[in-house]
């Protein structure tokens, strides 16, 4: 008997609280009040209707609309990062592989949440803890993608370290997707945009990879 009531309570453990969907649903509110206004546009009113919430519920989760942004941003970011994890940690695929799957994983966030990455590049300039969330995930690719160009046969040592590689090709990475979303925001330029990183990752393999 003990056993079988055990079961019904870890299921509730497992499942989302009411404030976790509550946060969701202003993250959430937030990302489509990018999609049509800009950063300065938007209120935290706004969010709050968006939410189904009263404007007091939500001060409850978030102190301010910046707060609410940089969480977004963190949830965003986060998914990214396991994208790249989720690369390196498949080790049959050999480094070619690994390096297309990376960037058309990077494309697909850019298709996806584009508005949102774009806004948290521009406000990464003047909200410090935006910078470092966005920055901290490039980093974080740059590490992961430094273990791929290891199996690749690229060593760890100068001039042409794996990790130094993997870091500026990151960041060139960022920079171009960051740019055709900007200057297009259509599939086809990010699958350009996509297909020109590639290229470039390909390139700086050693040739026996």
């Amino acid at each position: 008997m003990a056993s079988a009531e055990a079961t019904p309570r870890r299921r509730r453990r497992d499942a989302p609280s009411k404030g976790d969907l509550r946060e969701k649903a202003i993250l959430d509110a937030a990302e489509k009040l990018l999609e049509v206004e800009t950063f300065d546009g938007i209120t935290v009113e706004a969010i709050a209707r968006g939410a189904g919430i009263a404007r007091n519920a939500l001060y409850f989760y978030f102190a301010s609309k910046q707060e609410v942004i940089t969480a977004l941003v963190r949830r965003t970011v986060a998914e990214v990062a396991d994208d790249a994890a989720s690369v390196v940690a498949d080790a049959e695929l050999a480094p070619q592989e690994a390096i297309v799957r990376a960037v058309r994983n990077t494309e697909r966030s850019w298709a996806t949440h584009g508005r949102l990455m774009s806004v948290a590049v521009e406000l990464g300039a003047v909200i410090p803890e935006i910078g470092l969330e966005w920055a901290a995930t490039v980093e974080r690719y740059g590490v992961a993608m430094a273990e791929v160009l290891r199996r690749a046969g690229m060593p760890d040592e100068a001039p042409r370290s794996a990790p130094e590689v993997a870091r500026a090709l990151c960041w060139m990475t960022e920079r171009t997707f960051y740019r055709a979303y900007v200057e297009g925001a259509r599939a086809d330029e990010l699958s350009r945009a996509g297909d020109v990183c590639i290229g470039i990752w390909l390139a700086v393999l050693p040739t026996t990879a």
